[in-house]
């Protein structure tokens, strides 16, 4: 895979779950270098074996945590990399993916997709592409009943991720 410096990233991640595949149309030119970040992550294999460890319904799901926590994971940059905030992309709807953070520029692995519109989050977390197809997996992810921390009772595990061009 060419470098965030030569060429433009991937613009699709596959993600192929225990209840079903769904595909990421990331907006690479918005946000760059997390879309760089996302599907080279993917690419390395990083995501596989992971868990959905955060589920609130009828708001979100959030991954890509290698510890299965909410406080793990590491970007391709380093431990963190800066928010790629843009006024044209907003937290509109369902299917919305976003990157999960601890305040602003502090982006690492972790991302989340949202459940429903969720305008309090617009410009506190990078927007970085929607659910291009496998909607109907997230729908089903967002029901999976939770317990303490919003944590599933049944884990969704993602078994594989790869980056993909169309």
């Amino acid at each position: 895979m060419a470098t965030p410096a030569t060429s433009k990233p991937p613009t699709h991640v596959v993600f192929e779950t225990t209840v079903g595949e769904f595909t990421m149309e990331l907006y690479t030119e918005h946000a760059p270098r997390t879309c760089w970040n996302i599907a080279e992550l993917a690419r390395r294999g990083y995501y596989n074996n992971t868990i959905f460890h955060r589920i609130i319904k009828d708001f979100m799901i959030q991954g890509g945590d290698p510890t299965g926590t909410g406080r793990g994971g590491e970007s391709i940059y380093g431990a963190k990399f800066d928010d790629e905030i843009n006024k044209e992309l907003k937290h509109t709807g369902a299917g919305v993916l976003s990157m999960a953070n601890s305040g602003p520029n502090t982006n690492g692995s972790q991302f989340f997709i949202t459940l429903a519109p969720t305008p309090w989050l617009d410009g506190k977390h990078t927007v970085f592409g929607r659910i291009s197809s496998g909607m109907k997996v997230i729908q089903r992810m967002g029901m999976v009943p939770t317990g303490a921390n919003d944590r599933p009772r049944e884990e969704i595990h993602i078994k594989r991720a790869y980056p993909m061009s169309q």
